[in-house]
């Protein structure tokens, strides 16, 4: 794909659009950014064929039949996705069953413009795969969209990234360009998050850690999922869990369970992190940064964890450890209550 970063980048909606040779956009949103949807379709002028502003997290079935309706109904021939991983999941489930290619300008630090992997929830399950064809054809990364995100929401969405390079580097198909993508995509992350919680409005900040997100999305794109995605699937589609927050309270407990069967990975995150106690770190570090510490907190209970473990034990992920169900049940319970962090 080609990638366009920089601040003021946005102002090449247009130019992108041209290059692909699209002449009818769709332009896609969640609702709380319709605004910007708008800041879009005006600068992309008489290409913009409409705007879709549904998008939702963990992209519900209806929601993207609905999107691609109304791509139809526009004549489209393309897709502008602006916003955050809801939005360029969107876009990837139109692109999957219609082929229309899509334009991608992230707002925050998912990852999920930069890899061919797609989601979508129906009956309290959320499925996944991989398909070459959901690949935005354009990333447009401009800083200043991502300063008006909320300090804490920048946070998780940093420590979202971050877990796609921690399952990078212990991936069972990880190579060294990729780990070394993974590490320097945590260590820009892990610098940044705590300039931005303490002002949001640092350009320079909001600089490096979109190019971190950028670092590891690729990563993620490269490789394989293991654990620690497969069980915050599992908790976003079928609890509708918050995506991101989600993925900052579980990482620290997977990378308890799996770094001891990890040695080079665990080597890799020290060096990014510098710490010599990878878990702990990262669960001190986003709970001082406002971050939530257990699953509890986003409205997860004990009598849950039945049904968590039954999905995950039933499609089991590539992991570094075998996963036990005594394991996965101890693991999910010092989640649930936050037992990790100190």
């Amino acid at each position: 794909m080609r990638v366009v970063f920089g601040a003021g980048s946005l102002r090449q909606l247009r130019q992108e659009a041209d290059r692909l040779g699209l002449r009818r956009l769709l332009v896609l949103s969640t609702p709380g950014q319709r605004p910007l949807a708008e800041q879009a379709a005006t600068l992309l002028g008489d290409t913009c064929a409409g705007m879709f502003t549904e998008a939702r997290m963990h992209v519900p079935t209806q929601v993207a039949e609905a999107a691609r309706a109304a791509a139809r109904d526009a004549d489209a021939d393309g897709c502008l996705a602006i916003g955050g991983g809801s939005t360029v999941g969107l876009g990837k489930a139109i692109a999957l069953t219609t082929g229309l290619p899509v334009i991608s300008v992230p707002t925050t630090y998912a990852g999920s413009e930069m890899t061919p992997v797609w989601g979508l929830t129906e009956n309290g399950r959320k499925r996944t795969g991989r398909d070459p064809a959901v690949l935005p054809r354009s990333v447009v990364y401009d800083p200043e969209l991502t300063v008006g995100l909320p300090a804490h929401v920048s946070v998780t969405s940093g420590f979202n990234a971050i877990a796609h390079a921690v399952e990078a580097l212990y991936a069972p198909d990880a190579s060294p360009i990729v780990s070394l993508m993974a590490e320097e995509g945590v260590r820009s992350l892990a610098a940044a998050l705590p300039v931005i919680a303490a002002d949001p409005g640092d350009l320079g900040a909001r600089t490096d850690a979109l190019r971190g997100a950028w670092l590891c999305g690729a990563c993620l794109g490269a490789t394989t999922m293991s654990l620690h995605h497969k069980l915050c699937h599992i908790l976003g589609g079928t609890f509708d869990l918050p995506h991101a927050a989600t993925h900052t309270v579980l990482l620290p407990y997977v990378t308890a369970f799996n770094l001891p069967s990890a040695p080079a990975a665990e080597q890799a995150l020290r060096r990014a992190l510098t710490t010599d106690d990878v878990p702990h770190h990262l669960a001190r570090a986003s709970t001082e940064l406002g971050a939530p510490r257990s699953l509890s907190e986003l409205g997860l209970t004990a009598p849950d964890l039945d049904e968590v473990l039954t999905q995950a034990r039933a499609q089991p992920y590539a992991n570094p450890r075998a996963v036990t169900a005594e394991a996965l049940r101890s693991l999910l319970t010092h989640a649930l209550r936050g037992t990790l962090a100190p």
